[in-house]
């Protein structure tokens, strides 16, 4: 299952109490040099309600490196 298919099945949204979500890799350039060269360095992943647009963005690599603990870190994200 991929990350993305996870978090959608997990959601909830915080403002709305739907559970329906799109959730989608993002890459975004960082200050300095990398901005001006246009390197897209900072990898997130934004989880948005479908009912309101409510966005939260986590952090790719924070969660790649936690893979084999996955489960227990969306257990406490989510509740």
């Amino acid at each position: 299952m991929k990350i993305e298919e996870i978090f959608e099945s997990k959601f909830k949204c915080p403002k709305c109490k739907s559970e329906r979500a799109i959730a989608k890799k993002i890459a975004t350039t960082g200050t300095g040099l990398s901005k001006i060269f246009d390197i897209q360095m900072n990898r997130f992943l934004a989880v948005s309600c479908e009912n309101c647009g409510y966005t939260e963005l986590y952090n790719l690599n924070v969660i790649e490196k936690r893979r084999d603990t996955l489960s227990d870190i969306l257990d406490f994200i989510f509740g």
